[in-house]
């Protein structure tokens, strides 16, 4: 889509009512044409409050005094999301977690999507898929990649950070989320770890803060945080993985969300591959959702990044190709040396898995296939396939 920053907008200065976005445009411009970097002074402006930080060139410090700074922010969140594709490239499921992929081959899958006119990556400290990313950007026009940590600490989000940036190769990430956010106990707990996200945005290290989580509290609590710029909650049609509650209540959660001025993209449309037999139909549910912004979609092949294009597209996807993925399952094996210690267990997001006759056993019904236990297991006998 295109770049807010490079449209070129009328703007008529004996005009009393201004419009948010037509004023935001001048400012930045004006900044721009003083040597600032202007997504940090608008930052620095957003969290002080100080009018210093905007230029008085082209009456911009005036100009930008008009607008309330919560008005501010919503409009630079849906300018920001503006600028990504729908279709988000999740890249849990080429990594050690999931496919395990090659590094060529993994980079070449994401590659494939980027060649396709996707322009957003999804991905987390947990998931192992750095290095394919840095690959996959070599020479590739803007893309815009989130990522997550579990980090609660302010010293320990730092490093997730910094280290995100020098194992992608970038000098900025542009969206940070803290990682799987069950309550708003947890969120509570977590509020070091959000503090150096708000600082590395002043700084420019990040462009927005976030929070993913499969829960309805948690999206409805972060709604109402305005260190929280992006939302990344589990949502599909049938409810598949939220914790605690309905499709119907995480669909109000995130029309609520985006209605505060939160940007909203979401995760888990296919239910963990539960809808995959439904896929074009999950997908088009969730993208006609009020308040979704982009949906990331976890792909392992070419085949899968051609398939949803067409489908995020509007277009009808080849019936050859559609029934060869439809046909296509997958579930987590559970290796015959597990020693049954537990550990996948307390870890699991969907509470999928249990200990029997001393090893673990999994509920498929309730698993969604995310491979984050095997992250914490000892003896690496967790794995999808």
């Amino acid at each position: 889509m295109a770049n807010p920053s490079e449209q070129t907008m009328m703007f008529k200065v004996d005009s009393e009512e201004k419009n948010a976005a037509v004023i935001i445009s001048a400012v930045y411009e004006a900044l721009k044409e003083k040597g600032y970097n202007p997504i940090n002074q608008l930052v620095g402006y957003l969290l002080s409050g100080d009018p210093t930080y905007i230029t008085s060139y082209k009456n911009a410090r005036t100009l930008i005094r008009k607008l309330e700074r919560d008005e501010l922010l919503e409009e630079l969140v849906k300018a920001y999301l503006e600028k990504v594709s729908r279709l988000c490239f999740g890249a849990l499921t080429i990594g050690p977690l999931q496919a395990n992929l090659p590094l060529q081959s993994g980079a070449a899958v994401i590659r494939a999507a980027l060649d396709a006119g996707v322009n957003f990556i999804d991905t987390a400290e947990l998931y192992g898929t750095y290095p394919y990313i840095k690959e996959a950007c070599r020479g590739a026009a803007e893309v815009i990649v989130a990522s997550k940590s579990y980090a609660y600490t302010y010293a320990d989000m730092r490093h997730s950070v910094e280290e995100a940036c020098r194992a992608i190769g970038r000098d900025y990430i542009d969206i940070f989320l803290l990682h799987e956010q069950p309550s708003r106990l947890t969120l509570a707990g977590h509020a070091d770890a959000l503090a150096y996200l708000v600082e590395a945005k002043r700084k420019g290290t990040i462009r927005a803060a976030g929070v993913s989580t499969h829960t309805v509290e948690v999206a409805r609590a972060a709604a109402e945080m305005a260190e929280i710029d992006v939302i990344h909650p589990l949502f599909n049609m049938r409810g598949i993985g939220i914790m605690d509650g309905t499709a119907a209540d995480m669909a109000a959660a995130v029309a609520a969300a985006a209605a505060a001025g939160k940007g909203v993209y979401t995760m888990k449309a296919l239910g963990g591959g539960h809808l995959i037999k439904d896929a074009a139909a999950a997908i088009a549910w969730v993208l006609g959702a009020a308040g979704v912004s982009a949906v990331a979609v976890g792909m392992q092949s070419a085949d899968e990044v051609t398939y949803n294009c067409a489908v995020f597209a509007g277009d009808r996807p080849d019936s050859e190709l559609a029934a060869r993925l439809a046909g296509r399952t997958r579930r987590l094996l559970v290796e015959d040396w597990c020693a049954g210690c537990g550990r996948c267990a307390e870890k699991c997001p969907a509470g999928a898995l249990s200990l029997s006759g001393g090893r673990v056993v999994v509920d498929s019904a309730r698993c969604l296939c995310c491979g984050y236990c095997g992250a914490y297991c000892p003896e690496f006998c967790l794995k999808i396939i």
